[in-house]
């Protein structure tokens, strides 16, 4: 039996996408993203954020440059992948998120753009969640 590696996350955007270029020359964007759940601490509820760093890579990278800004809220689906390496013999290692889809929401930084819409389509529509 195969293992699997799947991610669904809704959440908002903390700082403004970053758009490097590999030596390949292929792009990778970078966002770091604010999930936040609701738990119930001595009669109250109250939100507890999560944090995750994201990759998004090629074209999709490319296209979203400007719509994935601070405070944009966005949908996207990807896979967890861990990254290990060694600094002055001390081992380290970090897990974020390659995402393969993002839908544009709503968002401080909402505008109802034509690139927001064609990326709107491009998420699948068989979701284990509704939008």
């Amino acid at each position: 039996m195969q293992d699997l590696n799947s991610v669904f996350l809704i959440g908002r955007l903390t700082r403004d996408m970053v758009l490097e270029y590999l030596q390949s020359g292929m792009a990778v964007g970078k966002i770091s993203l604010a999930v936040n759940r609701s738990v119930k601490k001595n009669d109250q509820w109250t939100d507890e954020a999560s944090f995750f760093d994201v990759s998004l890579f090629g074209k999709q990278a490319e296209n979203l440059k400007q719509s994935l800004v601070k405070g944009k809220q966005i949908a996207l689906h990807g896979e967890l992948k861990q990254d290990r390496w060694e600094k002055e013999g001390q081992k380290f290692s970090r897990v974020t998120v390659v995402a393969s889809r993002v839908q544009l929401l709503g968002g401080k930084a909402d505008t109802s753009s034509q690139g927001d819409q064609q990326q709107a389509e491009d998420f699948p529509e068989d979701l284990p969640f509704s939008f």
